[in-house]
């Protein structure tokens, strides 16, 4: 299956107006946002729904998997995360997870350098946000890998009618709308939208409502290049 596999072309897809469709597993289903490939998927980005009681048998994440919990708690042997909850379970790790009330989250396969080793959670429910040089945004740093990687994980924060100067993304940009809404040159993006743009582009934005945002930059250079060199 081949769904926004370029990483060199603008996507948008609005996750709230797909339908839910069920995986190999019981009770768990998903809204699939980027994927290259079967249930083996090369990378794959999507919103998953468990339902009460679901549950994986142990697996292992072979280049790595990243989610936010939009909903409800996940689990797993390492413990209990309720919404909000960010993780990076770094390739090579392993888990069985399940729910217990169910959740609702947004995750990212198979899409981490492959020595990257570092195992990540942040409450992002009692992380502080952090003033901007810009006016009216704020930010909860994520992930920053030490070293030349390029990939900075954050949420974002716009106040209502705040409005962001044209800039660059010379290393690409992907945003996963959390709370609220905002817009470009190119549309408007409510609450459940994935956007990515690629390395290269350059957008202005606004927002009328105010908006949460997960942004990562500098990742899409990163594995197109790596995935040239394979």
């Amino acid at each position: 299956m081949k769904l926004n596999p370029d990483l060199g072309k603008r996507a948008v897809m609005y996750s709230a107006s797909l339908n839910w469709v069920d995986t190999p597993v019981l009770g768990v289903q998903r809204r699939m946002l980027e994927r290259d490939g079967g249930e083996m998927a090369n990378r794959a980005t999507s919103v998953v729904r468990y339902a009460p009681g679901a549950q994986f048998s142990e697996h292992s994440h072979d280049l790595g998997e990243e989610f936010i919990v939009l909903d409800g708690v996940f689990s797993d042997e390492s413990g209990d995360y309720p919404q909000g909850a960010y993780v990076r379970n770094p390739p090579g790790s392993r888990h069985r997870p399940f729910t217990l009330e169910g959740c609702v989250i947004f995750v990212k396969l198979r899409q981490f350098s492959a020595d990257d080793s570092n195992a990540v959670h942040v409450d992002t429910k009692t992380a502080a946000w952090l003033p901007t040089a810009i006016e009216g945004q704020w930010v909860k740093p994520l992930y920053r890998r030490d070293g030349g990687d390029p990939e900075y994980v954050s949420l974002v924060k716009w106040s209502p009618d705040a409005q962001i100067e044209h800039h660059d993304h010379p290393g690409g940009e992907e945003i996963f709308v959390l709370e609220g809404s905002f817009g470009d040159e190119l549309g408007r993006y409510p609450k459940g939208t994935w956007l990515r743009k690629p390395p290269g582009s350059a957008s202005s934005a606004y927002t009328c409502e105010g908006c949460i945002l997960y942004v990562k930059t500098g990742h899409l250079q990163a594995q197109s290049i790596g995935e040239e060199g394979t």
